[in-house]
């Protein structure tokens, strides 16, 4: 079976070699030399020169300048046409220069998304830092933060978006004890508070909801309908707006131990109040879980229910632990 070279790795390998020839490539060169595509010569001509038409497409969508050179005698006349990319429209204008440290960070801003999580979206900078050359000697830092995505949804919805695909998926609310299925238009995924959410439109509904993709119970399954890619604008705005706006009508009035691990996270979403701090959540059955995860750092002052489900968790787990040393 052919080797598979994944979408970016392809078109970082198309760059370059249009970036090395100053008389231009055809399709034939390109599809029998430039890797991604000559592992996949065994698949049908038609298939392989879909792929390069739409690596094509994307790239001169990112502001790659992809140059289509024609028969001098017929321009117009593109059945042997060669492509290129003109060095100096891709170069960075002369005036700009970037110091060590200043690459590095491009570099480790670059290593930080797991290639599991990265959006089509979040290639683009790092696609065009790694065609343009730029390479760093020394880390800035021993070690390279790697952000992962903890939800094994969040890669099958990422792709349902880009692809305007409905999907359904089976989603647990709290207090409910069986999970229900829901079928969505998936429009945008965003990040509050450190957790994913997907605003989709419900079919079922009929309208904008918003998706905890921890809720998610399952696999997220796309169907064969789609939907209009209009849809998705200003998708992600609405949504950030939406969580926004929740997050503060619910305010929570803590009492943090100074120097712990609770105040650390909590003061940088905190506001300063008389009697302790005011923390704005989203969802109360989750930032529940988070406080209780604190122990005796932190102290609930208000509001009285997100109090309770609080101490309901940290009545829980010393039932579970009593439990777990009685048996041993």
């Amino acid at each position: 079976m052919a080797q598979r070279i994944q979408a970016g790795e392809r078109q970082l390998n198309l760059i370059v070699a249009l970036m090395a020839t100053e008389i231009g490539l055809t399709k034939q060169q390109i599809l029998e030399s430039v890797s991604g595509y000559r592992q996949r010569n065994a698949e049908k001509v038609d298939a392989l020169e879909k792929m390069f038409e739409r690596d094509k497409d994307d790239l001169r969508a990112l502001g790659v300048p992809i140059e289509t050179i024609g028969d001098s005698a017929d321009p117009a006349d593109l059945r042997e046409a060669r492509y290129r990319i003109p060095k100096a429209e891709y170069d960075l204008p002369a005036d700009i220069d970037f110091t060590p440290g200043e690459l590095a960070v491009l570099a480790l801003a670059g290593s930080v998304w797991s290639e599991g999580s990265l959006s089509k979206d979040a290639t683009t900078g790092l696609r065009k830092i790694r065609a343009l050359g730029i390479e760093v000697d020394e880390p800035i830092i021993g070690f390279a933060p790697r952000m992962t995505v903890r939800e094994p949804s969040f890669g099958p919805l990422r792709d349902a978006i880009e692809a305007c695909r409905i999907v359904a998926f089976d989603y647990l609310k709290p207090g409910e004890e069986k999970p229900r299925r829901r079928t969505v238009r998936p429009l945008a995924l965003v990040d509050f508070e450190g957790r994913w959410h997907v605003s989709a439109h419900d079919v079922d509904a009929d309208g904008e909801r918003m998706f905890l993709l921890a809720r998610i119970v399952g696999d997220v399954m796309p169907t064969r309908k789609g939907f209009d890619p209009a849809l998705r604008d200003g998708a992600g705005e609405r949504a950030m707006a939406g969580l926004r706006a929740v997050a503060e009508r619910n305010r929570a009035l803590l009492e943090v131990t100074p120097g712990t691990e609770a105040a650390l996270r909590l003061l940088r979403r905190a506001q300063p109040a008389p009697q302790g701090i005011r923390v704005p959540f989203v969802d109360l059955h989750i930032f529940a879980d988070e406080l209780a995860s604190y122990g005796p750092e932190v102290r609930v002052v208000d509001p009285p229910e997100l109090r309770d489900a609080v101490i309901s968790r940290l009545r829980a787990a010393l039932a579970a632990h009593s439990a777990s040393g009685s048996a041993a």
